[in-house]
């Protein structure tokens, strides 16, 4: 007699590499994925880390690895959601005389939160280009971070609740700001990089690269309880991706080893930002993750 699949809890966003899985084109004798309706995916993050609500959840990097420093039961998979070049989430006011991210220092940059990826990413690019260090800015916050008890450093304080980041640029309140994916179609406002493109050409020949925003967890109560389970998400998700295109960037192949540059780096970042409540090796960030998985 056949067994009945798995059903499984998950929160995902929509995406080329998504859509097929989320709409049913991509099937399994083993296990049946039931999708929360999470129109912003983001806020499954911290239900995921705080309360582990879903079996199977789509996270920040910065959130899993402060998250797997905390000791949460979490279990990252090689699958990478989103993955961009950060540059263009960086702005401020059209008549503002930034010039570029070297102007930054004693500067009020909005975040939504300091833990939040993109800002990782960008702290980290604009100090390794010889601008200023992290400490070197006012870092102006409007949450806290997904994983419960992350504070903020000292060199960033919270915005009055209820105030809007962009209209606190817009009004001059805020020198800069650091947005996620959707980036606002304002004539007001303009990128701190002059050129995002070719501040992105800069990063690719450092690194090779292109930075990782979003990957994929289970629970590790799942990992242990059922990995063949696991091993069969991670089928699904690699054959709902959509290839990248010939001479486009894209995410990274979906393997560890594949993985391990881009996941060094952003470690390195966040440990030189001092986002870790301990300090975290690779071997860290793939434990849990059934022997098999590669």
């Amino acid at each position: 007699m056949t067994s009945a699949p798995a059903v499984l809890r998950a929160a995902i966003g929509t995406y080329p590499r998504t859509s097929a899985l989320k709409e049913g084109q991509v099937e399994s004798p083993l296990v049946r994925l039931d999708f929360a309706d999470v129109p912003v995916i983001s806020r499954a993050f911290a239900p995921m880390v705080r309360e582990l609500r879903f079996d199977v959840s789509e996270m920040a990097i910065a959130t899993f690895l402060q998250a797997k420093a905390a000791g949460r039961p979490l279990v990252l998979l090689p699958v990478v959601l989103a993955a961009r070049f950060q540059q263009s989430a960086l702005l401020c006011r059209a008549e503002s005389q930034i010039t570029g991210p070297g102007d930054l220092a004693g500067k009020r940059i909005g975040v939504r939160a300091y833990s939040q990826t993109t800002g990782m990413w960008l702290r980290g690019i604009i100090a390794e280009e010889g601008g200023p260090q992290p400490q070197d800015c006012r870092w102006i916050t409007f949450e806290d971070a997904h994983v419960a008890g992350i504070a903020d450093p000292p060199w960033a304080e919270r915005a009055e609740q209820g105030q809007d980041m962009l209209a606190l640029l817009r009004d001059g309140a805020l020198d800069a700001v650091i947005v996620g994916n959707d980036v606002p179609a304002d004539q007001g406002l303009r990128t701190v990089f002059p050129d995002p493109a070719a501040a992105a050409a800069i990063f690719w020949r450092r690194h090779h690269l292109v930075p990782v925003n979003h990957m994929l967890t289970v629970t590790r109560e799942l990992a242990e309880r059922e990995p063949e389970a696991v091993i069969e998400v991670l089928r699904m998700f690699r054959a709902a991706a959509m290839p990248v295109p010939a001479g486009e960037y894209g995410p990274p192949p979906a393997s560890r080893e594949a993985l391990r540059p881009v996941l060094e780096l952003a470690l390195r970042y966040m440990t030189e930002q001092g986002m870790l409540s301990r300090p975290l090796m690779l071997e860290d960030i793939w434990d849990g993750l059934p022997d098999s998985i590669r």
